[in-house]
């Protein structure tokens, strides 16, 4: 991805390098931060698609990142101001159609594959969906990180209010939770137009594994 979120290794990083004192300090003070982003760019060398711009953090990410490491929440004004930004990053199909291709979609869903240092940046990357969702239930390996998305254009409908809050989330999560764990798939850059809209025909057409219990995935 463009930019890491580094709250766990940050907080790794800043108890090695500095005493339980100083850390404590710091944090209070602001500056751990900057001491692990330093270390991280002083340690960290480039390969294929692994740039060293992936340290640097966004505001979201900074501050998402600090609320993490120190245990203070974000304030309302912090997470309002991340979400508006996030809404405004969303930028809707340009021929105002939201759906694709399901069988392509869930291709998309199933591989892992892109943004890695190992991968070749010509092809096109994998929206992974299975590492954090359980979406059909031919499926047997999947995470639990998100919610089960089973059902999910069954249960939701098409109206155009949900389509568009679905594609919404996909294209940038920040939208509804300032902190959210879930890749920025459309505002990162990480799916094209076309493979977030093929995500979006797996999620909501009916003959697609997510909603018709029947159909195999592969």
């Amino acid at each position: 991805m463009n930019t890491l979120r580094i709250a766990p290794l940050a907080a790794a990083m800043a108890l090695s390098l500095l005493s339980a004192n100083s850390v404590a300090a710091d944090l209070v003070a602001g500056t751990t931060h900057d001491a692990v982003i330093k270390e991280l760019k002083a340690s960290f060398s480039e390969k294929g698609m692994a740039k060293l711009s992936r340290i640097d953090q966004s505001v979201m990410q900074r501050e998402c990142s600090q609320a993490a490491m120190t245990g203070k929440p974000l304030s309302k004004e912090q997470a309002d101001k991340i979400m508006a930004a996030a809404r405004a990053s969303v930028k809707q199909p340009a021929d105002g159609k939201y759906l694709g291709d399901w069988k392509a979609g869930e291709k998309i869903a199933q591989s892992g594959k892109g943004w890695q240092y190992s991968d070749n940046p010509a092809k096109p990357a994998g929206g992974n969906c299975y590492a954090c969702h359980d979406m059909s239930k031919g499926e047997i390996s999947y995470g639990n990180i998100g919610p089960s998305l089973r059902h999910y254009g069954k249960t939701r409908g098409t109206s155009k209010e949900v389509l568009e809050y679905t594609w919404n989330k996909v294209y940038n999560s920040h939208i509804s939770n300032a902190c959210s764990v879930m890749p920025r798939f459309g505002a990162a850059g990480l799916l094209t137009e076309t493979q977030l809209k093929d995500v979006m025909a797996l999620l909501f057409d009916p003959h697609s594994p997510v909603n018709d219990d029947s159909v195999k995935v592969h």
